[in-house]
């Protein structure tokens, strides 16, 4: 079996670059430096469908999304007050890695962002340097 991308995804976010174990996507919410991190195999489900040591570096790509969702907050003006990091996957059944740049006056807050209305999707030249931004960024080996 090949790993093959959920076509749920396409509908809400943009492919973004492809790190060692994850395909990574942004979300198409420009209220939000929101990053889905998909582990590219076969078959996955929840986290411990991952051997150890790709759940290490699951882990440790999730904190460079951490990262890299701060440095996305900055370059649109918008500092991130905390990361929300969540495998909920009750729509999309494949294991997928939430990390969102969250914000205490981001009109959501404190509550969650997953299956609340009112995306909007990211302006073209916003989103275009933020996929640039993405592209430029080293993940961890």
């Amino acid at each position: 079996m090949t790993f093959a991308l959920d076509p749920a995804f396409e509908a809400g976010s943009v492919a973004a670059a492809d790190w060692p174990l994850s395909h990574v996507r942004l979300q198409d919410d420009g209220r939000f430096p929101w990053l889905i991190l998909i582990p590219r195999l076969a078959g996955l489900v929840e986290i411990d469908d991952l051997a150890a040591s790709n759940r290490v570096r699951l882990l440790e790509e999730a904190v460079a999304a951490g990262r890299l969702a701060r440095a996305l907050g900055q370059a649109i003006d918008r500092p991130i007050d905390k990361l929300n990091t969540a495998a909920i996957g009750n729509v999309t059944s494949q294991l997928h890695l939430h990390v969102v740049g969250r914000r205490r006056d981001d009109g959501l807050w404190p509550d969650p962002v997953w299956g609340r209305p009112g995306a909007r999707p990211w302006p073209q030249a916003e989103r275009r340097r933020l996929l640039d931004l993405i592209a430029g960024f080293s993940p961890p080996v």
